[in-house]
C-alpha cells in the first residue's frame, strides 16, 4: 500500500474486533509517530498506549461516554508538552497522530481521531503531569467494520491558483464530492 491508499482507505472506526493488535504493530505505529516533523524538531510529544481493558473503559468515560472507545484494543492518549515548544504544543503532537492512524491503516487496523473528553479525569486516570495537555485520544483495532467514506468537496472549491478564488484545475482534478 502507498502513501495515497493508506489515505483513501483511512476512516474513522467505531466498532472494533476484540482481538489484540500484534506488539509489531503497536511499535510500527510507535515508530511512525516519533518520525513525524514538528516546529523546529522539538517533538513536543508524549504518548500512553493503553491496553488494560478496565482503564479504558474510564477512558471511555471520560470521553463523554463514547464506549466504542473503550472496545478499542488499544487507546492512544497523544500529549503535548507546552515547556518544549510554546507555541506548538498542540499543533504538532497532531502531525503525530494523523502519521499513527495512516500507520495503522497499512497494518489493517482502525482508528478513530477522539477530541471530546474530560482533560482533567484523563490526565487523573493516566497519572499525566499537569504540565502536558491532552491533545486526542485515539482507539486503535482491528476494525469490525469499515465505514464507507463520507462526500468531499471539489477540489475547485479548495484549491486556488495564484490568488484566491481563482479555482486550481489540473487535469487530474475529479469532482471531488465522492467519498475518499
Amino acid at each position: 500500500m502507498d502513501v495515497f491508499e493508506a489515505i483513501a482507505a483511512r476512516r474513522s472506526v467505531r466498532r472494533y474486533k476484540p482481538e489484540p493488535i500484534p506488539e509489531e504493530s503497536i511499535g510500527r505505529i510507535m515508530e511512525a509517530a516519533r518520525l513525524a516533523p514538528s516546529a523546529g524538531n522539538r517533538q513536543p510529544w508524549r504518548f500512553v498506549v493503553t491496553k488494560d481493558p478496565g482503564v479504558r473503559r474510564v477512558i471511555a468515560r471520560a470521553a463523554n461516554n463514547q464506549d466504542f472507545v473503550g472496545r478499542a484494543p488499544a487507546v492512544i492518549t497523544v500529549l503535548g508538552d507546552p515547556e518544549v515548544s510554546e507555541r506548538w504544543h498542540m499543533r504538532d503532537p497532531m502531525i503525530a497522530a494523523e502519521h499513527m492512524a495512516l500507520q495503522a491503516v497499512e497494518e489493517g487496523l482502525g482508528t478513530c481521531w477522539i477530541g471530546a473528553f474530560d482533560e482533567a479525569e484523563v490526565k487523573r486516570v493516566l497519572k499525566i503531569p499537569d504540565k502536558l495537555r491532552v491533545v486526542c485520544l485515539l482507539p486503535v483495532g482491528k476494525p469490525a467494520e469499515v465505514p464507507a467514506g463520507k462526500p468531499r468537496r471539489p477540489m475547485t472549491e479548495l484549491f486556488f491558483k495564484d490568488t484566491y478564488g481563482n479555482p486550481y484545475i489540473t487535469h487530474s482534478t475529479t469532482s471531488g464530492t465522492e467519498g475518499l
